[in-house]
């Protein structure tokens, strides 16, 4: 039986009365189901589910999870996302009875092993990023950004600052960047690209006044570039009184080589995700811790681990906190994985990764610039912005086009269509992780897809059991739940 049949087929084999299992009936007497729950939320009937045997179901899920994707299975380079490989040796460290048989409400006295392990994160993110110190409460990058911008206007509210109401943010930053400042109560304000894709100063100096609180910028930027103006920037905002932010997500360019402390930035947050590895994927689980300058640390939320004489434990008595922006203490198995990876490499190993990193993408970028057009620059950080536009323009070929096809050849397509200030961009991020036939085979990919038929392009992919579904209506009308009335609907 074909393996990429339809997922009804559980529906087609099944059949009444076969069971994975077959249990003898009970022999403890029960009141009936009326007296346990109320009639009215008792159902009718079972469900309408396939009756099927344990091999049926088991073939049926393993044969579905070999369509996945994934970093174990394909290359992945899906710039600005940093798709690496995970040390498997750090799932099984965080997965140690002592780390994982924790729970949350226990005392600290019992947990000291645990807040050890956290307190030193802190202290090595710090360094890391030249700061001061580190809340590794937040669970994701954008909610990194937003505790940061909340931070900030905690600390502007107690200087009596609160006029300064705007974040200027780089037309080349992440997405996220003006949606956290939004929901922090800020106005998101654009600050223009010069043709070299870096930070237009005459518009940032234009835009700077006594009502920014905040410039917020992506260094490297999504295009892949590094903003040797660091020094220009931080200078102009500091002397308006504002705070220097850094979207840390690219952290993978300049990890051991440069401290965002060092060229300016007061707070930034990590993608531990990202930077460090972990499960990556599918909306989580991700970390985003932040770091900050010292006058801002007051602010931090709580808790956050501390060491005293009497040993390592949470605090909360902490008056000008923002409080608490996270459940617990976030995602803490994260936190180990990125503890384990820092520590397995080392200063030089962190280096080391963020050069391999540049190197790869480097090399891609040479192998397919003389086929795709890269608008800024024949050099890059770990990431690279190429445009299908020329190919849109004389042979209506999108990136999209070029993205599915990729799947043809195993491959994960780059993200397309940003960052918004490139037309049909392909952004492209290898990670260090690649090796080099890896990279050979997927710049081979690009150079074969370059010169195909558009029409032959326009149906791809070829080999997949589901080619161009409609993504607009799936956006629009999601499908959340199994209902019966799915199968009733995907049987017409």
């Amino acid at each position: 039986m074909d393996k990429n049949q339809s997922t009804g087929l559980l529906f087609e084999l099944s059949h009444p009365g076969r069971r994975c299992h077959l249990l003898p009936e009970c022999d403890v007497p029960a009141p009936p189901a009326e007296e346990l729950l109320p009639r009215d939320v008792l159902a009718e009937a079972p469900p309408p589910l396939p009756e099927v045997g344990e091999v049926d179901l088991v073939r049926h899920y393993v044969n579905l999870s070999t369509r996945n994707m994934a970093i174990d299975t394909n290359f992945y380079p899906l710039g600005s996302c940093t798709m690496k490989y995970n040390p498997k040796r750090h799932e099984r460290l965080s997965m140690l009875p002592g780390l994982a048989n924790l729970h949350p409400l226990q005392s600290d006295a019992s947990c000291q092993g645990m807040l050890e392990l956290l307190w030193q994160l802190q202290e090595v993110l710090a360094e890391i990023a030249g700061l001061d110190a580190v809340s590794l409460q937040p669970s994701a990058g954008a909610q990194g950004e937003l505790t940061a911008l909340l931070v900030a206007h905690a600390y502007f509210r107690d200087r009596s600052e609160e006029s300064r109401t705007r974040v200027l943010i780089p037309d080349s930053a992440h997405g996220t960047n003006p949606a956290s400042a939004a929901l922090a109560g800020f106005e998101a304000v654009t600050i223009k690209s010069g043709p070299r894709g870096l930070v237009d100063l005459g518009d940032l100096k234009a835009k700077l006044d006594d009502r920014t609180a905040v410039f917020m910028i992506t260094n490297p930027n999504t295009l892949g570039l590094f903003d040797h103006q660091m020094t220009a920037i931080s200078e102009l905002v500091h002397s308006h009184g504002g705070l220097i932010y850094l979207d840390g997500a690219n952290m993978n360019a300049i990890l051991g080589i440069t401290r965002p402390g060092d060229f300016g930035v007061d707070m930034m947050h990590y993608n531990v995700h990202k930077t460090f590895t972990g499960p990556h994927g599918a909306g989580g689980p991700g970390s985003g811790p932040i770091a900050v300058r010292h006058r801002l640390e007051p602010f931090l939320p709580v808790p956050v681990v501390i060491n005293t004489d009497q040993g390592f434990r949470l605090e909360y008595n902490r008056p000008k906190s923002i409080g608490r922006v996270r459940s617990f203490f976030g995602n803490v198995g994260i936190l180990v994985r990125g503890y384990c990876y820092i520590r397995t490499l080392g200063p030089g190993g962190l280096r080391q990764v963020s050069e391999d990193a540049v190197l790869n993408a480097n090399y891609l970028l040479s192998r397919i610039k003389h086929a795709y057009e890269v608008p800024h620059g024949d050099r890059c950080m770990h990431e690279f912005v190429a445009s299908a536009r020329g190919l849109r323009r004389e042979r209506k070929i999108s990136a999209m086009d070029i993205a599915k096809r990729l799947l043809d050849f195993g491959f994960h397509a780059p993200t397309v269509y940003f960052p918004l200030v490139v037309p049909e961009a392909l952004m492209i991020e290898p990670t260090e992780t690649e090796s080099k036939e890896t990279l050979d085979a997927f710049a081979n990919a690009l150079l074969q897809i370059r010169e195909e038929d558009a029409a032959f392009l326009h149906d791809a992919p070829h080999t997949l059991s589901i080619s161009r579904p409609d993504e607009v209506k799936a956006a629009k009308e999601p499908v959340l739940r199994w209902t019966s009335e799915t199968v009733k609907s995907r049987n017409r």
